[in-house]
C-alpha cells in the first residue's frame, strides 16, 4: 500500500513507519501537525518543528499543517492534512504511532473511515518495555525532549533511551504505574537516527523550559 505517516519526530511514529516499511509498504509522505497548544491532546509539541530535518534525511516529502491545538477542533486540522496527502500523494492509508491511547487511535480511525482509507497501527497494544528494547535492537537513537509526570523532572531531558533508561523506567512503572514508553504523556522523544535515515542527526543547540514535573527541550538539529 501507499501510505502516509502521522509524524511527530518521536520514537513511536518513526518505529511504526519502520515496521510498515518492513511489511513492503511504500511510504509516500509524512504528515506533521504544528500545534500552538503545548498541552495538545493529540499532538507532540517539543521539538516538532525539527521534523523537516528528519524528513530530509529520510528523503520523504513532508506535509505540515498549523493547528491551534484546541481539543477536538484540532481533529479538523488533522483531517485537512490527511486530505492533502490523499490528493497530492494518492495514499491508501495512514500509519500511526498509537500504543495504548484509545483517545488518539479512535479519532484517527474515524477520520480514516470518513475519508475511505486504511488506518494502520503497527505498535498498538505492544508491551511497552519490549517496544523500548526493540528500538535499541534495531539501532534507533532516541532523545528525551519532554517530561510531564512525577517523578520525572528536567534531569531527564537530553537523555537517550538505552538499557539504563529502560531499567529505570521499569522501576518507575512498578512504583508509580506510569507507562514506560511514555504513552500517557510521561515523556516525549525525538529520533536522531533510525535505520531509514540516510545520515545521523546531531543536536546543534537546545533550549530548556518548564517547572516542577513539566519540562520541555527545544532542539535544533543538523
Amino acid at each position: 500500500m501507499k501510505l502516509g505517516v502521522l509524524y511527530s519526530g518521536g520514537k513511536d511514529s518513526n518505529y511504526s513507519m519502520f515496521l510498515a516499511k518492513q511489511k513492503g509498504n511504500e511510504i509516500a509522505c509524512l504528515i506533521t501537525l504544528l500545534s500552538e497548544n503545548p498541552d495538545s491532546y493529540m499532538f507532540q509539541t517539543p521539538s516538532v518543528n525539527q521534523t523537516k530535518k528528519q524528513a530530509k534525511v529520510l528523503d520523504i516529502p513532508l506535509i505540515t499543517v498549523q493547528t491551534s491545538g484546541v481539543k477536538e477542533e484540532e481533529l479538523e486540522d488533522l483531517k485537512k492534512a490527511i486530505k492533502q496527502a490523499i490528493k497530492k500523494y494518492e495514499i491508501d492509508g495512514i500509519v500511526t504511532g498509537a500504543v495504548r491511547s484509545v483517545y488518539q487511535a479512535s479519532r484517527i480511525k474515524n477520520i480514516c473511515n470518513d475519508l475511505g482509507i486504511e488506518c494502520i497501527n503497527p505498535i498498538w497494544q505492544k508491551n511497552q518495555l519490549e517496544l523500548l528494547h526493540e528500538l535499541l535492537a534495531e539501532g534507533f537513537e532516541v532523545l528525551i525532549v519532554g517530561v510531564g509526570a512525577y517523578p520525572l523532572d528536567e534531569t531527564w531531558l537530553g537523555r537517550k533511551i538505552d538499557e539504563k533508561f529502560i531499567s529505570e523506567m521499569q522501576v518507575l512503572q512498578e512504583k508509580y504505574q506510569i507507562n514506560p514508553s511514555g504513552e500517557g504523556g510521561e515523556f516525549e522523544s525525538f529520533v536522531l537516527y533510525s535505520p531509514l535515515f540516510k545520515k545521523r542527526l546531531r543536536v546543534k543547540s537546545r533550549e530548556i523550559m518548564g517547572s516542577g514535573n513539566a519540562w520541555r527541550m527545544e532542539v535544533e538539529v543538523e
